[in-house]
């Protein structure tokens, strides 16, 4: 079946997604991390949260760190 010119749908070019990759690095110091999306035009501050680090078994601060 050939599908009439008017009726096919036009792609159009999406922008970049504004949203990147963060690596969330325990504070503890085992080296262990979480990898969150963060959208930088709307939250300019560095991530930190309180999250579980099972290599010490405890809840320890993980701040943001460049995700290589």
């Amino acid at each position: 079946m050939v599908v009439p010119l008017r009726w096919r749908r036009h792609r159009m070019a999406k922008g970049k997604g504004a949203t990147i990759l963060v690596k969330l690095l325990s504070t503890a110091g085992t080296g262990y991390f979480y990898v969150k999306k963060k959208n930088p035009k709307s939250f300019t501050q560095k991530l930190a949260f309180v999250k579980y680090d099972p290599r010490v078994r405890r809840h320890v601060l993980f701040t943001e760190t460049k995700l290589k």
